[in-house]
């Protein structure tokens, strides 16, 4: 047990104390909202594309392998999506909050903290298989969470042919999906190898992703907005920090998946609520008060369950 205990904070931990910086930098004004928004560009667009194409083309991991994690975090994703559309038509009252709700419950930080949290356990290798599940099931992200969300516009202009056109853009335009594509293609094409020159610049880039990306998280919690819960958003954690890592595992273990596998769906599904929820929710129309509680309640307390979860996971010899 002490083993796994050790294991989960090793993990778990650099990422606490990463974030914790960005927040004691925040609060003595030592890092500006506007450079929050720059470097998150920066990390999005540049540092976390580098990230994955190198982590894919630099891994010797046989990706035709990951189809079953793959097929078990869509079912994963599937699951709480569904449970939670029920929940938000049963017991919650206002379209512009049963949205929120659903993608607070589904939508977890993959990009960020999952990867950063895999990376820690398990390496280049996991992180390459990290990757790859990331990039599939971003699209699937955004695809649904532009359905729950798209039951708050009135406007004539919302109609189907719309939000599909709105989808596509977004997945055809995401740097981290192109990224992957890129990398996939690559390996499968018959190319010489990548300049030394370029290989280097990449790594630097990649370097910088998931720490600063963390930093910007930690600089980014509000802890107004995490300690006035509403019953709703409390609610909404639960789902995410409770139900959606149970639902993984269930789900891994129904799908035949240990070691490695397993750990990487538990690690990426029990992520806290992804950043980009509140910025979908407030484009969209949604309560985006709401989406920026259950941001800051599941991105300070999630990690915290993460780590338990791997913990117990660990002493039982699953991951």
């Amino acid at each position: 047990m002490i083993d796994a205990i050790v294991f989960a904070i090793t993990i778990v931990l650099p990422n606490l104390a990463l974030m914790g910086l960005g927040f004691f930098m925040q609060r003595r004004g030592e890092v500006s909202q506007a450079f929050i928004d720059q470097a998150s560009y920066f990390v999005f667009n540049y540092c976390l594309p580098c990230l994955l194409f190198f982590s894919v083309v630099d891994s010797e991991v046989n990706y035709s392998k990951q189809l079953v994690l793959i097929a078990a975090g869509t079912v994963v994703t599937f699951v709480l999506f569904i449970g939670a559309e029920l929940y938000a038509k049963r017991f919650i009252r206002k379209p512009a909050d049963q949205g929120v709700f659903v993608q607070g419950v589904f939508r977890s930080n993959m990009a960020i903290i999952g990867l950063a949290t895999v990376a820690n356990a398990y390496g280049s290798d996991g992180l390459s298989i990290g990757a790859v599940y990331m990039g599939v099931v971003t699209i699937l992200f955004n695809i649904l969470a532009v359905i729950t969300l798209s039951r708050v516009s009135k406007s004539l202009d919302d109609t189907l042919l719309s939000r599909s056109t709105m989808v596509i853009k977004k997945i055809y335009t995401n740097p981290l999906i192109l990224a992957l594509l890129a990398a996939f293609a690559y390996k499968a094409l018959p190319l010489p190898s990548i300049p030394a020159v370029i290989h280097t610049t990449g790594d630097l880039l990649a370097a910088v992703a998931l720490p600063l990306a963390l930093i910007c998280a930690g600089a980014s919690i509000d802890l107004k907005a995490m300690l006035h819960l509403s019953g709703l958003s409390m609610q909404a954690s639960i789902g995410r920090i409770i139900i959606a890592p149970l639902v993984a595992v269930a789900v891994g273990l129904a799908f035949g998946l240990s070691g490695v596998h397993l750990g990487v769906l538990f690690l990426m599904v029990a992520s806290p609520t992804a950043a980009a929820s509140y910025v979908m929710a407030k484009a969209m129309g949604g309560n985006d008060v709401l989406a920026a509680n259950i941001l800051a309640f599941t991105t300070v307390v999630g990690l915290f369950g993460m780590a338990i979860g791997a913990a117990l996971l660990r002493a039982l010899g699953l991951i």
